[in-house]
């Protein structure tokens, strides 16, 4: 029998003369190798195909009328067929759809539907079905999500038939086998709904409690509008949230992607555009602020405060001064919970706490509501966050990951239970609802004066000591430069400090077996905190031609800083003339170390590349422009940019670093310091330095991961060809850009993002500092297709231009140290 099979098989395939696009299947009618099934007016198709340059071969769902192949389903994720062995896809044993090759051997299969006269379709939303004769669903590729959410496709939870529906990443952009991260319902609470993206059980986000909406969306590039809309279904036996959009003409996607992040895609006449991607920011991170403590944007940054800084206090202030959020907030005034004198404020315009610790009734007013969980002492605040319904959601815990939202926001409202002595400071963000404001009595009266009096005081003392200190100890400070060792004192250095001791356990005594490396810095070690933490530890060697300056001003810096694109500074150590940075390891090492190796250079895919590109430019977007400080970094390369786990960029190396204040745009400086092969003309003839100087760099740096070449050092055949700048500049000219891409990476690449990526690449290095757009500017060309400016001819700076005395730099890698040399150029 087993022979008769493959002899059907080869005989099916012989006979073979073309390709089919068949509108069903049947157990009479079979999808083989080069045939599709093409949805009623073609919009989606599905066959055989192979990722990348992988030879294994997948049976799966992709658009079929545009350009790029963008695969939207997958069945045999984790089960590819390697090789060119036939494949054959049919209606088998009372309705089951079959995957098997040609030995008959079953790569995949969908379930049981113990029904007669079945065949398979594919829809128009991209939905596989299996239906009967009467044209019911027996099975549907939309009941098994893999890495992209559809218009109709549901995120949720059937509990009785304990099925889940996520999103769920692709291994890698070469691997549809199941990832690491997930995007779904919380599926371990019956608390009221909301989604969180996970890596493993580790929550990286959380979306917001779900509620149904609905928004007009302009879509300026097609000249017209359309409707948005989330349909969220709340049952005792399932939960379900979905989207819809009204122009079905519209072809828009979510997808998890293999890196961590959620994004949103809308296909724009050639290419797909970005829309959203998340995270983005710190504030993003799932509960980095911790109880009552929420996490601001409205002043484009991302930062902690409490709840209300009048009734919630940090637990730990001294953590808390050095951005180290993970203590949250306690009340000042503990709940008693007796005679009934606690009542609620409410807080507008919130993202709700998380909902795992939850309560709901899907028919209850607000106000029954309210009574409710007065009732209760252990209800620690109420809300409906579907202002189209009466939901009653309350919670049993402390509040967690709150987002405080802009104003006009629309955010829902939540009532939060305070203690009665409470409720005699109104809040900025709402008044309170209690009717009862409490009285104020003659000891209130009294404290309040005591602490005026106190206060009035203390600032005289203060100012006192102000001016004595001035008097004895200030010295003028460098226009734009706030780091610097004369104007940082000790106690600022404490907020971040570990022992010598805890330092010397977690290195081995710093043992040659956990050297990373050695830089002009001093050496980096390897280590591990007693909880298990991997850190990597920058020692100043007493060699080394950099000092204090260097040092305070990588630790004031850096801990004021937080976004996912930049390397987090854990700490530092000062034990007499021992001075050390502690980091978070990096086990990527940094992204020259990947770029520049032949070998290592294969594992970064055209996707990998432009993922990094965009991770940079978004992190110096949030040092120039929405950190607390205008930063400019001045040694932006490719040895500074280290690579976590998964491949995201960290921006690294902060001991360089200036900071603007106020109006300040651009400085001067006698002292050029920075790398050969990233300074801008200005910077590196005339010292003038501003966020453009970071752009030119990062020109550079993206010129230098489409190509795998160094600017510096860079070796062609034509003699005149003195930097990779200048070979660029060339081939842009003759209409060969092309021709720059690294081999590695030349199979993956999407020509046209090639082609815009130099040009932008071009765009960051004009010679004219007003002519180079700013990292805002830069993020919009990397995320749009449209018309980009023509650059002018760069400038092709050569060594020989300047007088230099060279010193080494430090170069944290987090995994590995590169021996860099910074330069000190006395300007003309």
């Amino acid at each position: 029998m087993e022979g008769v099979t493959i002899l059907l098989f080869s005989l099916l395939f012989l006979n073979k003369l073309y390709a089919a696009e068949l509108d069903t299947i049947s157990d009479l009618r079979f999808l083989t190798d080069g045939d599709t099934l093409v949805s009623a007016t073609g919009v989606f198709e599905l066959g055989f195909f192979q990722p990348g340059i992988s030879e294994n071969r997948y049976l799966g769902i992709w658009y079929k009328n545009i350009s790029v192949r963008t695969v939207v389903w997958v069945a045999n994720r984790n089960n590819p067929l390697i090789g060119g062995s036939p494949l054959v896809l049919k209606i088998v044993d009372q309705g089951i759809l079959r995957l098997t090759n040609n030995i008959s051997m079953t790569i995949w299969s969908s379930n049981k539907t113990t029904s007669e006269n079945t065949t398979a379709k594919l829809r128009d939303n991209g939905n596989l079905v299996v239906i009967d004769q009467h044209e019911n669903v027996l099975w549907q590729s939309f009941d098994y999500p893999t890495d992209t959410l559809l218009p109709g496709m549901k995120l949720g939870k059937d509990y009785l038939r304990n099925k889940e529906w996520c999103l769920s990443s692709w291994k890698s952009d070469q691997d549809p086998a199941l990832g690491e991260f997930t995007w779904g319902v919380e599926n371990d609470t019956r608390g009221y709904p909301q989604s969180k993206l996970k890596k493993g059980a580790s929550v990286i986000i959380r979306g917001a409690p779900w509620s149904n909406n609905q928004l007009t969306w302009d879509i300026d590039e097609f000249g017209k509008s359309t409707i948005f809309t989330s349909v969220v279904v709340i049952e005792e036996s399932s939960v379900s949230d979905m989207y819809n959009i009204e122009d079905k003409s519209i072809l828009f996607r979510i997808t998890l992607n293999s890196s961590e992040h959620l994004e949103q895609w809308l296909w724009v006449q050639n290419g797909w555009q970005n829309v959203l991607t998340s995270p983005v920011e710190a504030c993003d991170a799932y509960n980095i602020c911790n109880a009552y403590g929420t996490c601001s944007i409205k002043l484009s940054r991302d930062s902690c405060t409490c709840l209300d800084e009048k009734r919630f206090v940090p637990k730990n202030q001294k953590g808390w001064d050095r951005s180290d959020w993970s203590g949250g907030c306690i009340r000042r005034t503990p709940l008693e919970c007796k005679n009934g004198s606690e009542e609620f404020i409410k807080y507008s315009n919130v993202k709700l706490p998380d909902t795992k610790n939850t309560w709901f009734n899907m028919s209850m007013s607000i106000e029954e509501c309210g009574k409710r969980c007065l009732k209760n002492c252990s209800c620690m605040a109420y809300a409906n966050p579907d202002p189209t319904r009466s939901i009653c959601v309350l919670w049993f815990s402390d509040l967690l990951d709150i987002l405080l939202l802009p104003k006009g926001h629309g955010g829902p409202d939540i009532y939060v239970r305070m203690a009665s002595l409470e409720l005699q400071a109104p809040t900025e963000n709402s008044p309170p609802v209690s009717k009862n404001q409490g009285k104020a009595n003659i000891k209130m009266i009294l404290l309040v004066s005591f602490f005026a009096v106190l206060l009035i005081g203390s600032m005289i003392t203060i100012w006192l000591c102000y001016a004595r200190r001035k008097k004895n100890k200030a010295k003028p400070k460098w226009e734009g430069e706030l780091f610097s060792a004369s104007n940082i004192q000790e106690e600022d250095m404490e907020q971040a400090l570990f022992s010598f001791s805890t330092i010397a356990n977690a290195t081995s005594n710093f043992s040659l077996e956990n050297k990373l490396g050695e830089g002009g810095f001093g050496p980096v070690y390897k280590g591990m905190l007693e909880e298990g933490k991997e850190i990597a530890v920058k020692r100043l060697s007493k060699y080394s031609n950099q000092g204090p300056d260097e040092f305070q001003n990588e630790v004031i810096c850096i801990s004021k800083l937080q976004h996912r694109n930049l390397v987090k500074l854990l700490g530092c150590c000062v034990h007499g003339d021992e001075k050390l940075l502690i980091y978070e390891y990096m086990p990527n090492k940094s992204l020259d170390s990947f770029i520049f190796d032949k070998t290592q250079s294969m594992l970064l895919d055209w996707k990998t590349r432009f993922d990094i590109i965009k991770g940079i430019a978004r992190g110096l977007l949030y040092l120039h422009q929405d950190s607390r400080l205008r930063i400019i970094h001045r040694d932006v390369k490719a040895s500074n940019i280290l690579l976590d786990h998964d491949m995201n960029p960290k921006i690294s190396d902060f001991g360089l670093a200036r900071s603007f204040g106020g109006n300040e745009t651009y400085a001067n400086t006698q002292r050029v310091v920075g790398t050969y092969g990233y300074m801008s003309p200005e910077y590196a003839l005339d010292g003038l330095f501003s966020v453009k100087s970071d752009v030119y760099s990062f020109g550079v740096l993206v010129l230098e991961i489409v190509s795998g070449k160094r600017n510096r050092g860079f070796i062609t055949k034509p003699e005149n060809e003195i930097n990779l700048i200048k070979h660029v500049w060339r081939l842009y000219n003759e209409g060969s850009s092309l021709e720059l891409i690294d081999e590695t990476c030349a199979e993956s690449c999407h020509p046209p993002e090639v082609i815009r990526l130099i040009k932008v690449g071009l765009l960051c290095i004009q010679h004219n500092a007003d002519d180079r757009p700013n990292m805002s500017n830069v993020i919009m060309m990397l995320g749009s297709d449209g018309v980009l400016p023509e650059p002018k001819q760069p400038t092709f700076l050569i060594e020989n231009d300047l007088r230099v005395v060279n010193y080494s730099s430090s170069t944290f890698t987090g995994g590995s140290l590169n021996e860099l040399t910074i330069t000190e150029v006395n300007a003309r």
